[in-house]
């Protein structure tokens, strides 16, 4: 054999392993994700909103406007819709699709986003360190929590991991006097694209932030990696993926979109705490330990570590630039919460995996600046722990009244991730060591998605309804009223037909359709009512009352069906 062959093969058999490493990674991220997404109820209210308006295209077949029920949803734009519409259509239900369906397109961005950071990561730092950033995405509270949920934050996530990977691989070559590849050039532009689809401004306002950044703190530099970057082509590319939908929806709403997504949802936002979502700056301080459990500390090691070495390494000033100014900008804005800053953690993740992958020879005594942060980050991954492990066992005995076995478990899951994530059991290569506490944290978090929350009833107060209104309704076609009781999960389970109504207008419907209407009415608004029934010359009869836990409102529901049992 040649010595020119001999590479050729060895070069072959590389490229087979770099494959097979995606693809165990991808997979990995679908297993760690899946457990739950099919037992766990519609959340209220963001996610249930979500599906009921993808839920509404799909009956409607209109794949441009965004209701739900009769109201416009403009907040955000139309990507997420349609690739939820994709997935939904594939199970051939149509609006009958479980949500299961729904959720799909957040655990496949998550999966997606474990190999993404893994392909950031080996081009950066090396094949360890890139290994432990991906496992560590794939273990981490935040990327478990969104990725059960049917709502755009997944699919942000994803794309803005891929144009800041072509970003930092662009400005690290310049930087190094190598050739940018032009693939990453425009694969960079299509994710900003799609980005705007999905959310708006976001990624491009992560990628605009980072390079304000570099050019601000990496003086003395080259700048011909902005121009590598081809601007002005690339810009026209991100804006042709974006217009045509942009377009349309303004044909056929006119203003409101603009005024909606701009005016009420993104500057609303900047200028004042909306939605109840108002704190004051810190919020992302005390939420960073939730959100990157159980990794937080072996990412604040990692950042702390970088910070002293961005101006002589373009590696860490790229992942500085990636995550503090993005951080700062959030804790500025006065709507807060703890997933806005999530396209932001996988660069302290990359950091994170350098520090691990590093040999004990060449780890950097930390100052006394960082052996504090690094103490206090300690501490608050223990008492995320002890918070997670108390609501596991709290959440079923405080709304349930019940104690569930599985919650054992989870506590023993939970404070394995916990040991393993801060240090402890080094007898481990760092590889290992990040994967255990990743099996444990994840296999947690799927128990208690898939075996322990979906069996307290009482906390899913619409799937109660739905039930009992299945058992009960004489006819086919007939529609639930709700009284007061109005979250968008309702809407979701019961159809999209639902009425969301007050106790007049409830007796007014039973009255219309005195065979087929039911209504739902809590226990403080039945004497309205009856009262309103009964001046109809009607009167109505209801069942057992269903009991539960309005989690949206943190208070506890009483709520009975009624219908026309006489006039």
């Amino acid at each position: 054999m040649t010595q020119q062959n001999r590479f050729i093969r060895l070069g072959a058999a590389d490229g087979r392993a770099g494959l097979l490493r995606y693809v165990m990674l991808f997979f990995l991220g679908l297993a760690v994700l899946v457990p739950g997404i099919g037992q766990l109820p519609p959340i209220d209210r963001d996610e249930a909103r979500y599906v009921q308006s993808t839920k509404q295209m799909v009956e409607s077949g209109d794949y441009v406007d965004i209701r739900f029920q009769n109201q416009p949803r403009y907040k955000k734009p139309i990507g997420v819709y349609w690739l939820q519409s994709l997935t939904v259509s594939l199970t051939g239900e149509g609006g009958e699709a479980p949500i299961a369906a729904y959720r799909i397109v957040s655990v496949i961005a998550v999966a997606a986003s474990v190999a993404a950071l893994y392909w950031v990561g080996q081009a950066l730092f090396g094949h360890t360190a890139g290994l432990i950033a991906a496992l560590m995405l794939a273990g981490m509270f935040g990327a478990g929590f969104e990725g059960r949920l049917a709502k755009t934050d997944s699919v942000l996530l994803l794309l803005t991991i891929v144009a800041q990977g072509c970003l930092a691989r662009t400005y690290v070559a310049n930087r190094e006097d190598k050739e940018v590849p032009g693939q990453l050039v425009w694969l960079f532009w299509i994710a900003q694209g799609a980005s705007i689809l999905v959310k708006g401004p976001i990624t491009p306002l992560v990628s605009a932030l980072t390079v304000l950044f570099i050019v601000i703190f990496d003086r003395g530099r080259s700048r011909a990696w902005l121009s590598d970057l081809k601007p002005l082509r690339g810009l026209a590319l991100a804006v042709l993926i974006a217009l045509p939908w942009l377009l349309l929806i303004t044909w056929k709403s006119g203003a409101a979109f603009w005024q909606e997504a701009i005016g009420r949802d993104m500057l609303a936002k900047v200028a004042s705490g909306q939605e109840s979502h108002g704190a004051p700056p810190g919020y992302y301080i005390l939420t960073y330990s939730l959100l990157m459990w159980p990794f937080g500390l072996i990412a604040v090691i990692g950042g702390t570590h970088a910070l002293r070495r961005m101006f002589a390494d373009a590696r860490m000033m790229f992942c500085v630039a990636w995550y503090l100014p993005l951080w700062l900008f959030f804790e500025l804005i006065p709507t807060k919460l703890p997933h806005y800053v999530l396209p932001s953690y996988p660069a302290i993740l990359l950091l994170g995996g350098w520090f691990l992958g590093l040999a004990a020879s060449e780890a950097p005594k930390p100052l006394m600046w960082q052996r504090i942060l690094h103490g206090l980050t300690g501490f608050g991954v223990i008492v995320v722990t002890i918070a997670f492990a108390s609501l596991a066992i709290i959440v079923p005995v405080y709304i349930a009244g019940s104690f569930s076995f599985w919650s054992i478990p989870v506590v023993l899951l939970l404070v394995m991730a916990c040991w393993f994530s801060l240090g402890y059991g080094l007898e481990l290569a760092p590889v290992r060591r990040v994967l255990v506490a990743t099996l444990t944290a994840t296999t947690a978090y799927g128990l208690a998605f898939s075996a322990i929350l979906p069996q307290v009833d009482e906390m899913w107060v619409s799937r109660q309804i739905v039930e009992r209104f299945e058992a009960e309704k004489a006819c086919a076609d007939s529609v639930l009223a709700s009284v007061t009781y109005h979250e968008p999960s309702l809407v979701f389970l019961a159809g999209t037909e639902t009425l969301l109504t007050g106790p007049g207008s409830a007796a007014e419907y039973l009255l219309s359709d005195p065979d087929c209407a039911i209504a739902a009415v809590p226990e403080e608004d039945a004497p309205a009512f009856l009262t309103a029934l009964s001046a109809g010359g009607a009167r109505a009869e209801g069942g057992e009352p269903i009991s539960g836990f309005n989690y949206s409102k943190g208070r506890r529901l009483s709520i009975t069906l009624y219908r026309i049992t006489g006039q």
